[in-house]
């Protein structure tokens, strides 16, 4: 059974968010909330707990996996960037979009798309994930937590232990979460192509 974390949503708990980054860094699989639903991590390159969430969400090697990043500067490390996307990435973030990139040699093979060296990376507006950015130093790997078969993303913890507390290391809590996933925008090509629509606002990526 999964450990549960209550966490304080303006002023997560330092001790707590210490404890969860160990056991990220330990190989655990946690759920944790965003500025959409909640999402599931895990230590960005941990093979066994890639394949973990992989199973949990029923997802192929096509499934573009996301980098949870606390800036841009932390994006420019794993993906490539030029100017023109990083006035687009600059207006936008954070928020609640994926934006799918060209990725840098930096990310592991593991995470890419097995035909195209791409990566999904995203700043969340949330100060539970960035409490847990800040503390780990580096982007979380991340998928949005959408059951199989279902199409929106799970927004409170306690079903999610309910659900799929044996399956996961931890659960923190942050209080319930956007029902919608984030807008997804593939930024690889100008103009942008809109991938999936979701809670960010998406007029500024129309052509």
């Amino acid at each position: 059974m999964s450990q549960y974390f209550q966490l304080h949503p303006e002023n997560p708990q330092k001790r707590l968010i210490d404890q969860a980054i160990q056991i990220i860094r330990d190989g655990g699989v946690v759920a944790y909330p965003t500025d959409s639903g909640y999402a599931l991590g895990c230590h960005l390159g941990d093979k066994k707990a890639v394949e973990r969430i992989k199973r949990l969400r029923s997802l192929d090697d096509k499934h573009n996996f996301t980098l949870v990043c606390s800036d841009l500067s932390e994006i420019g490390t794993y993906a490539k960037v030029d100017n023109a996307v990083f006035r687009l990435l600059k207006a936008h973030t954070p928020g609640a979009y994926t934006f799918i990139l060209n990725a840098t040699n930096e990310v592991p093979r593991l995470l890419l798309h097995p035909k195209r060296r791409s990566i999904g990376v995203r700043v969340p507006d949330h100060r539970i994930t960035h409490a847990l950015l800040d503390a780990l130093g580096e982007p979380l790997m991340s998928v949005t937590l959408i059951p199989v078969g279902e199409a929106l993303p799970m927004t409170d913890a306690e079903e999610i232990r309910d659900r799929f507390g044996n399956q996961l290391d931890l659960i923190i809590d942050g209080g319930a979460c956007h029902l919608e996933a984030t807008s997804v925008v593939d930024l690889r090509e100008l103009p942008p192509t809109i991938v999936r629509e979701g809670r960010g606002d998406l007029e500024p990526f129309r052509v």
